[in-house]
């Protein structure tokens, strides 16, 4: 029987060895709890992207549509040009018949 009595002797020192081990390892936790609560928090990254750069497509896609645009331009102003001149032959020529039909009088 002394020898199940040392036994549980052993086994109740152990536990208490157990208990303070366990106790130094939860006030670690609580420590480091303590100094992740501290700690300031931080500015979270920038996500920020920058502009792609334009594709070579891309800006054969404008240049075609450039030049598209200036040769409607220089159709516009063609058309604008032939305009003017036959407005300005029919002005003449009304005139012309004005001043005929004046003298006719």
């Amino acid at each position: 029987m002394s020898d199940a009595l040392e036994q549980a002797k052993a086994a109740v020192a152990k536990a208490e060895s157990n208990t303070d081990v366990l106790a130094v390892a939860m006030a670690a936790l609580e420590l480091a709890k303590a100094a992740q609560a501290q700690q300031p928090a931080q500015a979270p990254a920038c996500q920020h992207q920058p502009k792609q750069r334009r594709s070579a497509g891309e800006w054969l896609g404008i240049a075609c549509a450039v030049c598209v645009g200036g040769v409607g331009i220089a159709f516009a102003s063609l058309a604008l040009a032939i305009l003017g001149g036959v407005a300005a032959i029919v002005v003449l020529v009304l005139r012309d018949m004005w001043r005929d039909f004046q003298k006719g009088k």
